[in-house]
């Protein structure tokens, strides 16, 4: 019997919600004229000062409520073969769904990182909380695939975390005021970048499942 992870419908959601993460931004900011994807964060959509921000909020919503069933799919598919493993993939998915998607989308970061509120705190540790935890997913998803024997998959994971940290280093750096004349001061391009390295397993896995 095949798992829900392995499921023809689920892997399509998940493709599409992977795709989403980037399409329904880019979407979005052309109905923001202040907004800036290069400089500014996608989180900045969902401000008070966004004309969209309800959108992304309920995008930010659908993102975390579906990745967390992900990291409960993904721990039952593999808690018989690796369980430790198993776990370590639901807290890595489970914290970032609930940090960066479902905290995120119901407690909005203000579009100045000047102005500060009790909401805007809250968005900042789950969605830092969430990045930390999604770092990890690379990296546990190459271990399984290197004891499945699946070299290719394994590189593709390892590599994507690797990549993942080096982006977050720049994301983290593009923050402080000494970089802000660098390239590094492109936080919405490292924040991006980011992202999609660390749903790179997401992808493999899905688009492995549709096609084959």
């Amino acid at each position: 019997m095949r798992s829900i992870a392995d499921n023809r419908l689920f892997n399509m959601i998940l493709l599409f919600t992977i795709i989403g993460e980037f399409s329904v931004p880019w979407i979005l900011e052309r109905f923001y004229a202040e907004y800036n994807g290069r400089i500014m964060v996608m989180s900045a959509l969902g401000s008070p000062q966004s004309p969209v921000r309800l959108v992304y909020n309920l995008w930010l919503i659908w993102l975390g409520g579906f990745l967390a069933y992900t990291a409960g799919a993904y721990f039952l598919s593999l808690r018989a073969r690796f369980p430790v493993l198993a776990i370590f993939i639901l807290l890595s998915i489970g914290i970032f769904a609930v940090g960066a998607g479902l905290i995120s989308g119901f407690f909005s970061v203000n579009e100045s990182k000047d102005t500060v509120t009790t909401a805007s705190k809250i968005h900042g540790v789950g969605a830092a909380i969430g990045f930390m935890a999604l770092l990890l997913f690379p990296l546990l998803n190459g271990i399984v695939s290197f004891k499945q024997n699946d070299t290719t998959q394994g590189i593709i994971n390892i590599s994507s975390f690797v990549l993942s940290l080096v982006f977050f280093a720049c994301f983290v750096m593009g923050d402080k005021e000494q970089f802000q004349n660098t390239i590094l001061k492109y936080e919405g391009i490292w924040e991006r970048l980011t992202l999609f390295c660390m749903y790179v397993p997401f992808l493999y896995r899905a688009i492995g499942n549709l096609l084959f």
